[in-house]
């Protein structure tokens, strides 16, 4: 498994992990929905798009 591949792999199970943190908070409601829904939500937004760019070097390099 190369280096590309694992960062790849981790970048999408932390935005699965973020997802589904803000889908159980939002479900969940209340204060701590209040106070963290965009922090997940921003979190989410930096897993996917560390993603990307990983992707993207990984396929310019090839």
């Amino acid at each position: 498994m190369s280096l590309f591949t694992f960062l790849v792999v981790v970048a999408l199970l932390a935005t699965v992990a973020s997802l589904m943190w803000g889908l159980v908070s939002m479900v969940h409601g209340g204060e701590y929905d209040e106070d963290h829904s965009a922090k997940l939500m921003n979190a989410r937004i930096a897993f996917q798009g560390f993603a990307l760019i990983v992707i993207l070097i990984a396929l310019f390099l090839k």
